[in-house]
């Protein structure tokens, strides 16, 4: 992938610009501070011809790295070199050390995901049960209506007519419910496999790249690549951390995607009390709010289809079909092989 469109975030925006903005403003009330307590002493040296020639050879080289490019590109990098350093001492920004403990999110959100599909397997046989149930009640109601009509009981054909009425209307609630729960199912067990194979990619990623990266950072160490920057040649470590970094990125996104569905799953699923028969729409609302969005990262093109066969009565939902484990196909391409190219 060409590091323009890598688009990794910039210094400032990662744990070690937080860093080096403390270290910098932590430069500017020192330096101010020791310029005031100092001030005197220097005014009193500067009267020294000697002294005052120093002090103009220290400004004139401070103005010189601040003017000069190269100079300035120089001590840029080995700053941020430096802040990355002090930083890895207490946060883990190696890219690396990151998509390992994805991988270990990842294991656990895929438990957490299998009994959560579980669970809604059972939610939706029991509304299923619930529905069926209505209509052998409504079917009974009307027939029992029929036959007081016939028999000229008037108050009973209006108790079972009305009995009937209700029930049907509860069944319409249930049924836009289980076409819910059946959106939620399918995208759940769908997010379950990509999540597999996304695993999977970054555990080949992780194998690879890192003996990759150790050979890489050897044969270029901060000087050489700070060298190489300056006289405009590309840096292949520098592509290849950028390229690392955007996997993280991605596969941060995705990792909170597949989390925030759970989250949002799970407090649906929660809502609903099939007992009574009832649910809360504020539960209904956040799922269609997800509907509503845009192109979902795990899913990517399938979240389209997904809802279209949700919401396609022809397209019947197999609640016993068991669910698949993902195994990727001889001479699968990895998704994250193109971050290199």
């Amino acid at each position: 992938m060409d590091s323009q469109k890598l688009k990794p975030k910039s210094f400032w925006k990662r744990p070690e610009g937080v860093t080096g903005i403390i270290f910098l403003a932590g430069l500017v009330i020192g330096g101010g501070y020791l310029l005031a307590v100092a001030l005197p002493a220097i005014l009193a040296l500067m009267q020294n011809t000697l002294y005052l020639a120093g002090m103009l050879i220290v400004l004139g080289a401070v103005i010189y790295m601040v003017l000069d490019p190269k100079m300035r590109t120089l001590v840029g990098y080995m700053y941020k070199s430096l802040m990355r350093w002090i930083t890895g001492l207490f946060v883990q920004v190696d890219p690396i050390g990151i998509l390992k403990s994805y991988v270990d999110d990842l294991k656990d959100n895929l438990r957490k995901m299998n009994k959560q599909i579980s669970m809604l397997r059972g939610q939706m046989h029991k509304l299923n049960e619930i529905i069926h149930k209505n209509k052998k009640e409504i079917h009974s109601n009307l027939e029992l209506a029929s036959k007081a009509r016939a028999s000229n009981k008037q108050a009973v054909m209006i108790l079972k007519s009305r009995k009937a009425g209700r029930l049907r209307e509860s069944n319409m609630k249930l049924d836009d419910l289980y076409k819910k729960m059946e959106i939620l199912y399918r995208v759940l067990t769908k997010m379950y496999e990509n999540s597999q194979i996304l695993m999977e990619d970054i555990k080949d990623q992780v194998e690879v790249k890192e003996q990759e990266r150790k050979a890489i950072h050897a044969s270029h160490n901060a000087m050489k690549s700070a060298m190489s920057i300056i006289s405009g040649d590309p840096d292949r470590r520098a592509m290849f951390d950028a390229a690392m970094e955007a996997i993280t990125d991605d596969v941060a996104n995705k990792v909170g995607e597949m989390e925030q569905f759970m989250e949002l799953s799970s407090n649906f699923m929660q809502s609903v009390d099939l007992q009574n028969g009832v649910f809360e729409e504020e539960g209904l609302k956040m799922l269609e709010k997800w509907e509503k969005e845009g192109v979902s990262l795990i899913l990517g093109e399938d979240k389209t289809s997904l809802l279209q066969q949700a919401n396609n009565d022809s397209d019947i939902l197999d609640l016993n079909a068991p669910m698949k484990e993902v195994v990727r196909a001889q001479g699968h391409g990895n998704q994250y092989d193109s971050f290199f190219e």
